[in-house]
């Protein structure tokens, strides 16, 4: 069993779908390797470091974003927002192949390389939109997503709140649970209403990973 499909297994996805699921990543790696210099996608360019750093950590909250789209329906509609090379966004949609997922990057030559890796790994769940998120039309996401994005400031917490949908949910990655919430004190008039889930990343236990959740009332 490869580092990708052991990493996949443990953060508990099925056998069938880690067949289904694996070579695709693998696919995917290959790509964020030979664009990464000049499109600046990852910090990283090996291939090991791509498997625990970026696809084990993107699907880190396959359990959780499981529940939240167990019910979902024909209108359920995810973002990745400032998706960069695609993380999570191209992992997640990976994963849920019956969840449309949107990825929001505002650099043309990124888009492009999206457009091309949902191409290639035949992500028929996915469409890649050049724009900044500040001029995304209000209400237009039941989950958004975002990692390795700047801080939850007043500004960017308005942001995200008005294009997501009433009694959607923000899903925040992020680091060591003390700096969330010292960050939460700061938009706590705007997102009360917040969760903190302790996230396991098979090769980076010695790293704290939690995800934040905030439920739009």
């Amino acid at each position: 069993m490869t580092l990708l499909e052991s990493g996949l297994e443990k953060c508990g996805i099925s056998k069938a779908e880690i067949e289904v699921i694996a070579p695709k990543m693998e696919t995917y790696i290959k790509e964020l390797i030979l664009f990464n210099s000049a499109y600046n996608l990852t910090n990283t360019s090996d291939h090991d470091e791509l498997v625990t750093n970026h696809i084990l950590d993107s699907l880190s909250t396959y359990k959780t974003i499981s529940g939240l789209v167990e019910k979902a329906d024909a209108s359920f509609i995810a973002a990745d927002i400032g998706s960069g090379g695609g993380l999570p966004g191209i992992p997640l949609a990976a994963a849920f192949p019956q969840v449309k997922f949107r990825l929001v990057e505002r650099m043309a030559k990124r888009c492009a390389f999206l457009e091309n890796c949902a191409a290639i790994l035949g992500l028929k769940n996915v469409e890649v939109i050049n724009s900044e998120a500040e001029k995304i039309p209000d209400n237009s996401f039941n989950l958004v997503v975002f990692r390795a994005f700047r801080p939850l400031d007043q500004k960017m917490t308005k942001t995200l709140l008005r294009i997501t949908k009433k009694d959607g949910i923000l899903a925040a990655y992020k680091a060591k649970e003390e700096s969330i919430k010292e960050e939460m004190e700061g938009i706590k008039d705007l997102a009360g209403n917040y969760q903190i889930e302790k996230l396991y990343v098979p090769g980076l236990e010695d790293k704290e990973r939690n995800l934040v959740l905030i439920t739009k009332s």
